[in-house]
């Protein structure tokens, strides 16, 4: 039997409001939620350590005042580039849309940047990094973020997703979880400034993690 569809939206138009009518979500105490993701045992090589100086040294000057195209092209790039998410099956994807019905409502969109299977076209996606906006506008980048992840764990039927959003330097690590049928609740981290040099290297860390670790 058919299920009679309640909504739509594209994830660009989610907010607050929409985000818990469709989920039910909460926001949990972080705790130790993220302690096994940020201390994932991934040494540096000293190669590395250059790139990401030489990427402040480069760039911290003039990054308040870049438009969204030019920290893309300028700073996130490269660092995704350097982390190299080709992996296994595993590769990046830019600007790639994915849809899903979400109890009973269609989410759907293009999302900046997501990690998933798939050769031509993406299939099971595991992790996403959204928006790259370099403030907060009235289109919040958490809750659309939230939103992707949503409709992910529909199509890999899945119960756990990471992702990370920025705004400017900032840069904030999620985990979202389904806990019951249709009800879902997600853990966000400090903020890592992606201009300090230790923050950056974490933020490298983390990233690897999701490389080895989470992409399975």
């Amino acid at each position: 039997m058919e299920t009679t569809l309640k909504g739509s939206y594209n994830f660009s138009d989610v907010t607050y409001k929409i985000l818990r009518k469709i989920t039910n979500i909460t926001l949990k105490r972080r705790e130790n939620k993220f302690d096994e993701w940020f201390n994932y045992p991934y040494k540096l090589k000293k190669e590395e350590e250059d790139f990401l100086e030489h990427l402040i040294d480069k760039e911290s000057l003039y990054f308040q005042f870049y438009k969204e195209e030019m920290q893309k092209a300028k700073f996130i790039f490269p660092l995704l580039y350097k982390i190299n998410f080709t992996h296994n099956n595993f590769k990046d994807w830019y600007e790639y849309g994915i849809s899903a019905t979400v109890n009973g409502y269609k989410l759907s969109g293009r999302t900046d940047f997501m990690v998933a299977s798939g050769t031509i076209e993406p299939e099971n996606p595991y992790f996403f990094i959204q928006e790259f906006k370099p403030s907060i506008s009235n289109k919040r980048p958490d809750f659309q973020l939230l939103a992707e992840m949503a409709v992910a764990m529909e199509i890999n039927k899945s119960n756990i997703l990471r992702g990370v959003y920025n705004v400017g330097k900032l840069w904030s690590f999620i985990i979202f979880e389904k806990t019951t049928e249709g009800k879902y609740q997600y853990y966000e981290s400090e903020g890592f400034d992606c201009l300090k040099i230790n923050d950056l290297k974490q933020i490298y860390i983390n990233l690897q993690a999701v490389k080895f670790e989470y992409c399975k």
